[in-house]
């Protein structure tokens, strides 16, 4: 059967998002950006309804102009998820922007030019009840901090973050995310680590400006499971270069590998080699197709060889160990049946039937399984939520 691993969650306040909690022990949310002009209204909502039916649970769009800020509530009115609206440079258009039914704001202090005008923002948010992410980035960190440090290093960026909050929390304002993105992945790492050990806002995490898939999925991947695995981060996006839609089905890829939130059955094979002595791809292949669409949070391991598969398949909730033409089903670490490589795939869909039903009768057949809160052993102290 598979190991129970021991995880630990970073604990945060909760911040509520169009609803939807943000940080604690609720789920890690995913989210993805639009591409086209906002105010082009159609062709946002329709990129948006695309993201929501692969799983996107909240959604960024830019305002950069007085006609951007001016279509968000027709963009509102018209999808199912949160809607964030994303601010660069002019104060004066995250003002505009709070005017309208948006759900989040998210802003760069340090390039809104200067700390009078993150004030103003600040204190319109608080008046509105909307909840704001602090976007600290490498790329564009404070002139002084950078004279101070040498280089956009991690404790430059964490130090600039938590001067924010500090400004933020004097206005009596903590519906706050934060994020401290680089598109250095150790920089990244360290700057979220360094961050989670002295507050204890909820935080988004990416690689930004990750470039074109595959090696940016890989090079976020290598980024965020770290974190995810230290229990840092509350929200994710996938910044991929082009179509946004597929940022979504990687962050839960990465979500599911790390196994903070498995919502969909995972397959297990082994690779290719001279062992195999079934046509373990062709298998592979009609039992993908066969549980798509499936929400059942299981584990499933088909081997086959001789060597490794019977331990393999052991550990998994269920697992096919082939030798030869033939093999065993293991159920929970022990055998089940045995079945000739003519019958694997039916007898493989049979023995998720049967587990869906005995989950069903449970009442967790559709319980996605994310991981337990718990204090983060790292985190040492809290010196900026007063109220």
């Amino acid at each position: 059967m598979s190991y129970q691993h021991t995880f630990f969650r970073h604990k945060t306040r909760v911040v509520e998002v169009g609803g939807v909690a943000i940080g604690d022990d609720n789920p890690i949310r995913v989210q993805s950006m639009t591409t086209p002009d906002t105010h082009l209204v159609a062709e946002v909502v329709a990129q948006i309804l695309k993201l929501e039916e692969v799983g996107c649970e909240l959604v960024r769009v830019t305002v950069p102009k007085a006609e951007d800020a001016a279509a968000l509530g027709e963009i509102r009115k018209q999808i199912h998820i949160p809607l964030i609206c994303d601010i660069h440079f002019d104060h004066k258009m995250a003002l505009a922007a709070l005017d309208h039914p948006v759900d989040k704001i998210r802003i760069n202090p340090g390039n809104l030019g200067g700390l009078d005008k993150f004030r103003q923002v600040i204190r319109k948010a608080k008046n509105k009840g909307i909840p704001m992410r602090i976007g600290v980035n490498a790329g564009s960190l404070e002139r002084e901090l950078v004279e101070k440090y040498g280089f956009p290093c991690p404790p430059a960026m964490v130090e600039s973050v938590l001067r924010y909050l500090e400004i933020a929390e004097s206005e009596h304002y903590h519906d706050l995310i934060v994020s401290l993105k680089s598109s250095d992945v150790p920089t990244a790492v360290e700057a979220y680590r360094l961050y989670a050990k002295q507050a204890n806002y909820p935080t988004h995490i990416g690689i930004t400006e990750a470039g074109k898939p595959p090696y940016a999925i890989t090079k976020s991947a290598c980024g965020l499971a770290p974190l995810l695995m230290d229990g840092i981060g509350d929200t994710m996006r996938i910044s991929l270069l082009g179509d946004p839609v597929p940022e979504v089905g990687a962050a839960f890829d990465i979500l599911q590998a790390t196994q903070r939130r498995v919502r969909k059955p995972e397959l297990i094979a082994c690779p290719t080699c001279g062992r195999l002595e079934i046509d373990l791809e062709g298998i592979v292949a009609q039992v993908e197709k066969r549980l798509e669409g499936k929400k059942t949070p299981i584990k499933i391991s088909i081997l086959g060889c001789v060597v490794n598969g019977p331990g393999e398949a052991r550990e998994a909730d269920l697992g096919i160990a082939a030798g030869k033409g033939k093999g065993v089903i293991f159920k929970r670490g022990e055998i089940v049946r045995h079945v000739l490589e003519s019958e694997m795939v039916d007898a493989l869909l049979e023995e998720v039937a049967k587990w869906e039903a005995e989950e069903l009768e449970k009442g967790t057949l559709f319980r996605e399984k994310s991981i337990e809160n718990s204090k983060h052993p790292h985190r040492t102290r809290l010196p900026l939520v007063k109220g």
